[in-house]
């Protein structure tokens, strides 16, 4: 068992605090990654697993022992790092086998662990070459198979895709997709900026900013259910997009975040929101539209196929349905957080099915959304019904409308 736990910890440099109050609780044979925007302190906190780093306070425990002060070496962890750190004048099998040297481990036991993490990682052709003949993910691969002869309770990733480019970025993925299903008793902790990669590799992402923990789940709870602006800006490419002011009290929300791919072009003057267009990008399967709403950003709309608009061009638009967040003026999500539209009122105006005015909040038919006018006047009562088979004349159901005449003063 590889469980991982980190209670209260702290890092600090001097009066610096780069690592505040962190607690995580790691099952075994977890996929973990940490995100965030540079100098958040993943990287930090994984050397602090790794035992590179020491703690300033707190307890780290790794299948149930504490290990704050344990050397490296003997935590049962294996770490991957950025660059590859190979050997030059070593064949790749002398590099994956270096470590099962120094621990004095036998011929044939150093050929079977070599040749197994080889085949793992579809290395056995290169066992005989340098490093320098390999391309960049194969490299990289070789790094991770050095990790697997030690047969490590926990893996550590630092960013190790970040120096491919992006073909390499999508094969390694795969193959570290792969060697998780091979090893499912491993834990894995994953350090990247890459939110891509935290999606598409994760069971679960940490989310850290300033050395706070801001939100930990699946990748599908991050994104449908953000805790918080940082989150909800963080997750997802291209960004949420975010409007303040006349254009969140629509909504009675301080924020209205909408995903790009979760808005519609809409007929024009039809929209939530209307402005001109900046820039269009054309991918062939996708198109991204930059428009300009009088917002600090641009807002990113997202059209499947391709789409034929140009910079000047007015257009509408408002998000799919109820697929929309709001926020308060802290930040945190109303509603709990979910995609949910504000909760309308119990009458509709009467005209509304006809002109597709929605409701406080809603977006209606047409797409807009409108905040229901009061005029303060009554309805007129009804009066009763005529008797059956009283017919009246045209004067004489005119007559009520004349004046009545005053009543006495008593």
């Amino acid at each position: 068992m590889a469980d991982l736990r980190i209670t209260n910890l702290h890092k600090r440099y001097g009066n610096v605090e780069v690592l505040k109050d962190i607690n995580l609780d790691i099952k075994s044979g977890e996929f973990i990654v940490f995100v965030g925007p540079s100098g958040c302190g993943k990287s930090t906190l994984l050397r602090t697993i790794s035992g590179l780093e020491t703690i300033s306070s707190g307890t780290l425990e790794i299948g149930g022992r504490v290990v704050n002060d344990i050397a490296p070496s003997k935590r049962g962890i294996a770490m991957v790092f950025q660059s590859y750190a190979l050997y030059p004048h070593m064949t790749v099998f002398d590099n994956m086998a270096y470590s099962l040297k120094l621990q004095r481990a036998s011929t044939a036991e150093i050929k079977q662990k070599v040749e197994a993490a080889a085949d793992m990682l579809q290395l056995r052709p290169y066992l005989e070459r340098l490093p320098k003949a390999l391309s960049g993910g194969q490299r990289q691969r070789v790094a991770i198979g050095r990790a697997i002869v030690r047969n490590p309770q926990v893996f550590l990733f630092d960013e190790p895709l970040s120096n491919l480019d992006a073909a390499l970025r999508v094969a390694t993925r795969m193959e570290i997709a792969k060697l998780k299903e091979s090893l499912p008793d491993t834990t894995m902790i994953y350090v990247t900026h890459d939110q891509v990669e935290a999606m598409t590799l994760a069971d679960r992402i940490v989310v850290l900013k300033d050395g706070v923990v801001m939100q930990v789940g699946s990748p599908m709870e991050l994104y449908d259910h953000p805790q918080s602006l940082f989150v909800a800006g963080f997750i997802g490419s291209p960004k949420m997009n975010f409007m303040t002011g006349a254009d969140a009290a629509k909504y009675n929300a301080a924020t209205v975040g909408v995903r790009p791919e979760h808005m519609e072009i809409q007929p024009k003057g039809k929209g939530v929101w209307s402005g001109k267009v900046i820039y269009s990008e054309n991918l062939g399967s996708d198109s991204f539209i930059y428009v300009d709403i009088g917002a600090e950003e641009a807002v990113i709309v997202r059209q499947e196929g391709k789409a034929s608009y140009h910079a000047g061009e007015t257009i509408s638009f408002g998000p799919q349905g109820n697929l929309f967040h709001r926020f308060d003026a802290e930040g945190k999500p109303l509603n709990g957080g979910a995609v949910t539209p504000p909760k309308a009122p119990a009458k509709r105006p009467a005209n509304a099915a006809k002109e597709g005015v929605p409701d406080k909040g809603v977006v209606g038919s047409a797409g807009a959304v409108a905040m229901p006018a009061s005029s303060g006047k009554k309805p007129a009562a009804k009066g009763p019904s005529p008797k059956a088979g009283t017919i009246k004349s045209a004067a004489a159901r005119r007559a009520p409308a004349r004046k009545a005449p005053a009543k006495p003063k008593a």
